[in-house]
């Protein structure tokens, strides 16, 4: 089979398109002829070592496709079934194993480019909403890279819940997007950014600042947040944020700071359920619009990176094998 394996860390050239065996899969575990495969950020920092990982290994942890073998202990699948996953190394492949634990059952008339990229933005915007800050109705809440994958889905679940929405984005086009999201202001990255969110807010600052990009807004989403606000710093799209002293939130209003992950939030089955099932009933119904904003050949992994390191697509990113 095909699939993508990195046998260095380093920049996107690393990604290198080879013939491999199929993976064998153990008892409990499917084996899936993959429809379609999710591109996150993650899968850079695994790329280029900011998260450690033994080489050579096949990247990817997401994706969806349908079960062509199942283990023998197999209770919850069978051979034919659509799942989708989020949670399985070695994603980047015509075939992977999954272990049944990490896999859902994609509702009919969801497309696979969109199941293959709802599972890990979808339950971390869910986890953000539902169980890190929930806000109430009339919270202001800002949201970083409102035009991404996860930040158009969040600003969704969000303004559902009644919150008053700001964004960032960098591009007019994006701003559209995010707006369309239900973005009630949207806001470009500059140095007075802070002022501006308080200036919106009577200068109070808002209830919760959602942080996927890290090192370069880091700053600007403390100043940003009332008193008791919360910053969840999910992610590092810009860089990992550097050292901090945890006595500035005293001052600044007795601030919490949280860096979650969506492994710390889906622990179990059921937890893993609850998420996947909300994700993809909304999206079944049509309460929550995925934007695949690009899609690739396997073989043009390395163009997918370099193109979202640099921003340059809106929306979620797949590959097709």
């Amino acid at each position: 089979m095909r699939a993508i394996q990195v046998s260095e860390h380093g920049g996107p050239e690393v990604l290198r398109s080879v013939e491999v065996e199929a993976p064998r899969i153990e008892p409990r575990q499917l084996l899936v002829d993959t429809d379609a495969i999710g591109v996150n950020y993650i899968d850079i920092y695994f790329r280029t070592g900011l998260y450690p990982q033994a080489t050579p290994y096949i990247p990817g942890s997401e994706g969806t496709g349908v079960v062509a073998e199942v283990g023998p202990e197999v209770t919850e699948f069978t051979v034919g079934d659509r799942v989708a996953w989020a949670a399985a190394p070695g994603s980047y492949a015509q075939r992977v194993a999954v272990d049944e634990a990490v896999a859902v059952k994609v509702p009919e008339g969801v497309e696979p480019t969109v199941a293959a990229a709802a599972l890990l933005q979808g339950m971390t915007a869910h986890y953000l909403v539902e169980s890190v800050f929930t806000p109430e109705p009339g919270d202001a809440v800002l949201v970083h890279a409102g035009a991404g994958g996860v930040g158009l889905l969040l600003t969704q679940l969000a303004a559902a819940k009644g919150a008053r929405v700001v964004t960032t984005v960098s591009t007019d086009a994006k701003e559209q997007l995010s707006r369309e999201a239900g973005a009630t202001e949207v806001l470009r990255y500059d140095d007075d950014l802070a002022a501006r969110v308080r200036d919106l807010t009577d200068g109070q600052g808002v209830a919760a600042v959602y942080d996927g990009v890290g090192a370069s807004t880091f700053e600007a989403s403390l100043a940003s947040l009332r008193v008791r606000g919360t910053l969840a710093l999910f992610g590092a799209a810009s860089g990992p944020v550097p050292p901090f002293d945890p006595q500035r939130l005293n001052p600044a209003g007795s601030l919490w700071l949280t860096r979650p992950s969506l492994g710390a939030y889906t622990r179990d089955r059921t937890e893993f359920l609850w998420r996947a099932t909300d994700v993809f009933n909304a999206i079944a119904e049509g309460a929550l619009k995925l934007r695949v904003g690009a899609t690739y050949p396997l073989a043009d992994a390395a163009e997918a990176h370099r193109d979202l390191a640099a921003r340059t697509t809106t929306g979620s990113i797949v590959l097709l094998p």
